[in-house]
């Protein structure tokens, strides 16, 4: 699977709202808060770039307003092209004033998150994770869990939004872990990621050996799936992804 992803800021959306459809500004009005009305704005506004980029077509606000996303009855959004289903799978993540969507073209399913790398309490990791996650936790040293534990839960959430139920079910319903790599095989996370072989490893021997890079992570559900997705961090955030298919090539798209 190919996977592309782009990243937009709060600053990036313009004031008017000219590119939203008006089904997506009924939606809009409906929000009470200024925050979550922002936020909304913003992963729209990711989102319909990162389609007109994939799908080749025109950046014009008319034309951006004829590229919808509907939310499917789980909630999950939905691409709609002059009010015809378009046959991509999207996911959109939020957080900071920086939103991430990620497109795959042939369909599948499909998740990403973006975290704040930040301290979490000891009832939340014993609330939210698994025996297993709790393990690799408690092996990694203090300085270094922080990055591990956010890497965690937001490889759950990308798994959850792929499964299409997102945080209405219990989080110890999938197992998230890194798969690390060895040096040779990683790629610079700017541009473009090509998925080699990769094996287990030690996390916190390695992790830290080049921020920006990409590296795989592995989501296992406890009665389904396995997902295969990658986990960066940067500038105090951690992005991942996964999908029910080998994400073989990661293309880093320049919003216009």
């Amino acid at each position: 699977m190919i996977v592309y992803w782009l990243e937009q800021t709060e600053a990036d959306v313009p004031g008017e709202n000219d590119w939203l459809s008006a089904r997506e500004l009924g939606q809009l009005s409906a929000l009470r808060f200024a925050k979550r009305r922002l936020d909304w704005q913003l992963g729209r506004w990711a989102a319909k770039h990162a389609l007109a980029v994939c799908l080749r077509l025109p950046f014009d606000y008319p034309s951006l307003a004829n590229i919808e996303l509907r939310p499917a009855p789980s909630g999950a959004p939905e691409v709609f092209l002059a009010n015809e289903p378009a046959p991509v799978t999207v996911s959109i993540s939020h957080r900071a004033g920086i939103a991430v969507c990620a497109v795959a073209l042939s369909g599948g399913a499909l998740g990403c998150d973006l975290e704040a790398i930040e301290q979490r309490s000891d009832a939340f990791v014993q609330d939210y994770f698994t025996y297993e996650e709790r393990g690799l936790l408690a092996q990694t040293p203090e300085d270094d869990r922080p990055l591990l534990l956010t890497l965690l839960w937001s490889a759950k959430e990308s798994a959850l939004k792929a499964l299409r139920v997102g945080l209405r079910v219990d989080t110890r319903c999938v197992i998230a872990a890194p798969v690390v790599a060895p040096a040779s095989q990683e790629r610079d996370g700017k541009h473009n990621v090509q998925k080699k072989h990769a094996n287990h490893g030690d996390f916190t021997a390695q992790h830290m050996d080049g921020v920006n890079a990409w590296r795989p992570l592995r989501v296992r559900h406890i009665y389904g799936p396995t997902f295969q997705g990658w986990w960066q961090h940067s500038r105090g955030l951690v992005r991942t992804m996964v999908a029910d298919s080998p994400i073989g090539y990661v293309h880093m798209l320049i919003g216009s």
